[in-house]
This record gives C-alpha cells, sequence and structure tokens, in this order.
C-alpha cells in the first residue's frame, strides 16, 4: 500500500471524535500511534502468538477431519505426529504460496514446549493433567464465538443450513457411526443435534484454515522486524494488508477421514475463499463481539448486562480491560498464559523494566496484544477500504470523502466507554 500525504491538506478537518486517527488512517498509518516501543510490542506479540498458533491451526483440523463427532473426545489435544509434521501450505520448500522462510512442520519451540512444558520431561499425559501444555480451550473458544455470531457476511455460513450440506454431512454422519448402532439410533431420533454439532466441527475447520495462513505471516513479520525490514507500525500494518490480499483467495472447506476415506462435507470446489469466509467473520465475531465470561457480566435477562442483541456485544479484545479471569472472552488469559512461554526476549526484557513483579507479566503482555490487535483491525480497514474506495492519494475530493466516510463510520465503533482506543494513544498505558 501507498503511503500518501494526509487528506486533511485537502479535505477540511475531521470532526469526528477520533479526528487524529481519522487523519492518521488517511495518511495511511494505523490507529496505534507509530513509535518504536508500540512496534517492538506488536511484533513481540506476533512472535509469542504465532507459536501456539502453530498448535491451534493443526488441533483444529485434527478435530474437524478426525475426531469429528466423537462422542468421548478425551484426547482430541493430543496431537499426532502426523499432524505435527503436516506441512503448512504457506511456509516451507513446497509452500503453495511461502510467507514464511521457515520450515513448514510444526514450529521447534512448540515441540520443545510441548515435550518439557513448564515442568520437566515426562509422558504427555501427565502434562495434560497437570495443564502444563497449550490451551486449546481458547482456540475452541473463538470457534464457538464464530458459530454463535453467524450470518458476517459471505457464503460459507449459509451453506451450512442448505440441503446440499445436510446430505453431505448425512454421510459423513452415518459412515462414521457404521458400527455403532446406539449413536446410529440416536442420529435417528435426534437429527438436528448431530447436525448442529457437525456445523461445529465445520466451524474447527474454518478457524483451523484461517490460522494456518496467519501464523506464517506472523513469524516472517517477526523475522523481518529482527533483520530491521520492519521499521515502523505502518509498514507492520501493509505486510499484513498485502498479505491479506495475497491469501485472499485461499479455499475454506471441511473434509472428514473415516477409516481411511475422505467425505467432502464442504468440497473445495464451492469456492469459498479465506478473506470472505475465514477472516472477516473471524475478526467481526472474535475481535469485537465474543461473549463475557461468567462472573464478569450477569446472562440473567432480568439484570441487563447482556446485550439483547448479538450486534450489540462488545466483549473482544478491542473492548477488554486486561484483568486475568481464566477465559477466552475478556481478555482471552488462556491465549495470554500461552504467548507468555515463547515471548522474545527483547520483550521480556522490557516487562522487567515496567512490571510490577513477574506476576505482572502476564497483565502487561495482554496490553501489548491488544496494542498489537488494534494493529491487525486497522490492516483490516485498510484492505477494506483498497477494495470497497478509493487509493489514499485520490486527487477527486468526492473519493477522498467517501474514504473518510468509511473511516469514520468505523471508527464510530469505538465510541463505546469500554473500547480501548483512548487507552493504546498513550504509552503509560500498561
Amino acid at each position: 500500500m501507498t503511503t500518501a500525504t494526509p487528506t486533511k491538506t485537502i479535505l477540511p478537518p475531521s470532526q469526528h471524535e477520533f479526528a487524529d486517527i481519522v487523519h492518521r488512517l488517511e495518511a495511511g498509518g494505523v490507529m496505534l500511534p507509530d513509535t518504536p516501543e508500540n512496534l517492538m510490542q506488536i511484533i513481540g506479540l506476533y512472535k509469542a502468538y504465532a507459536v501456539p498458533m502453530d498448535f491451534y491451526w493443526r488441533d483444529l483440523l485434527y478435530i474437524a477431519e478426525q475426531e469429528f463427532l466423537n462422542p468421548l473426545p478425551f484426547f482430541k489435544y493430543f496431537l499426532p505426529n502426523e499432524y505435527l509434521e503436516l506441512h503448512n501450505h504457506y511456509a516451507g520448500d513446497d509452500a503453495d504460496l511461502r510467507i514464511w522462510r521457515g520450515e513448514a512442520t510444526a514450529h521447534p519451540e512448540l515441540l520443545a514446549f510441548m515435550e518439557k512444558g513448564e515442568t520437566i520431561k515426562m509422558p504427555r499425559l501427565f502434562h495434560h493433567l497437570w495443564h502444563d501444555r497449550i490451551n486449546m480451550e481458547f482456540a475452541e473458544e473463538c470457534m464457538r464465538s464464530m458459530l454463535w455470531h453467524r450470518g458476517m457476511g459471505g457464503q460459507f455460513d449459509p451453506y451450512l443450513d442448505s440441503e446440499e450440506y445436510k446430505a453431505n454431512a448425512d454421510r459423513a454422519i452415518r459412515a462414521y457411526f457404521k458400527y455403532n448402532p446406539a449413536m446410529l439410533g440416536l442420529y435417528k431420533l435426534f437429527p438436528d443435534l448431530f447436525l448442529e454439532q457437525c456445523r461445529q466441527m465445520s466451524y474447527y475447520a474454518n478457524l483451523g484454515l484461517f490460522w494456518e495462513v496467519m501464523a506464517p505471516v506472523f513469524f516472517e513479520m517477526s523475522d523481518l522486524y529482527d533483520e530491521g525490514k520492519i521499521a515502523s507500525v505502518p509498514d507492520a500494518m501493509n505486510f499484513l494488508v498485502n498479505g491479506i490480499f495475497a491469501i485472499a483467495g485461499r479455499p475454506i472447506y471441511h473434509h472428514v477421514y473415516i477409516r481411511g476415506e475422505c467425505y467432502e462435507i464442504i468440497p473445495k470446489t464451492k469456492g469459498f475463499m479465506w478473506l470472505y469466509e475465514a477472516a472477516l467473520p473471524y475478526v467481526e465475531a472474535v475481535f469485537y463481539r465474543t461473549s463475557p465470561f461468567r462472573g464478569t457480566k450477569s446472562y440473567n435477562a432480568q439484570a441487563k448486562q447482556v446485550p439483547d442483541e448479538q450486534r450489540d456485544f462488545h466483549f473482544g479484545i478491542l473492548y477488554a480491560d486486561v484483568f486475568p479471569v481464566g477465559t477466552a472472552g475478556i481478555p482471552p488469559t488462556l491465549l495470554m498464559q500461552d504467548m507468555l512461554h515463547f515471548l522474545p526476549p527483547y520483550l521480556v526484557d522490557y516487562y522487567r523494566q515496567h512490571c510490577r513483579g513477574e506476576d505482572d507479566m502476564l497483565i502487561q503482555l495482554g496490553v501489548s496484544f491488544q496494542r498489537s490487535m488494534y494493529c491487525v483491525t486497522s490492516a483490516v480497514i485498510q484492505a477494506l477500504r483498497t477494495a470497497l474506495l478509493y487509493p489514499l492519494d485520490d486527487p477527486n475530493p468526492k473519493h477522498l470523502q467517501a474514504n473518510r466516510a468509511f473511516f469514520e463510520a468505523q471508527l464510530d465503533r469505538f465510541k463505546r466507554p469500554e473500547a480501548r482506543i483512548r487507552n493504546i494513544q498513550h504509552q503509560e498505558y500498561r
């Protein structure tokens, strides 16, 4: 994306509450101020996020493709070597499109953590029972948010209600329980229950395929930063924007493997694409909406602490008050715990300077993560502007006014008092 001269030299100043941010976006910038400290935080968090994400996407696909409707999935987090060695389509020498220059198999830091965790080397079951592992519960909560906040655009979600999808799901369900007459009997009695579980598995696949792209993107950004090739916050955002467009057409599908046979519940031939069917619904459902963690808000209808309409949900990381509640909601504490294991040394040193102690590092990490996701959201906003509207340096004032109206409409969502956009403008927000 070309960085242009701020449009305030052509248009009158914006009267929006966040006018300074509007002008920054019009100049090709980011909602987050461009400072070396902000850049260090967001890139460090991308690296720390990418390592557990490398597990998330593999395990999500494993659950969608292999566990499927297992009624007792006790070992769904025990990722087999087949999926640890599964080649990422956007890393390694055989990549469809090589985004990261590293290996296509599971990241070495991930494998080292899976072996030893925070304790010692011991059987995987003991690590699991001790909860010394990657928190897949976070990934599943993101998936459930996407499933619950349905109708976020695209054709993937409407397809889940189509007769074609139901027929594909029926074939897979009957094949999966072919030798289990009890489950087939339950399926006959409660077909919609099984179909809804199948839809959930399709969202497992959707999110897994989304994160398969994002992990190498974040790994490459970290490497470029280390090499001095990403030198500003707009540089980071532009890398994300270019990545979004490069990978926009990546197919989103759901295949199930039952006794060696592939059942295409959502075939690749449907033409569902990564940008519209996974990326944009993910940002909307997870960054903005998600759902309040039990204990932070009452779900009692009379208490009126949870919105009546799903469109009014505002419990994502962009609105989070970063305190640890042990959940994937507001904020994503389980993810914060996962990222803590993989922080680059420069970020650990930074937190030691500003923390009130080691226990406070999780909070500082969460705040940095919040900054980094405002950068990602800025990239999405700029990508949408590129796709739907006009160049930032368009000489036509009417076109620039249309861009401004778009930016202001996007920033309207942050007028809520819970939004952290005000906080991230100041470096002392820690």
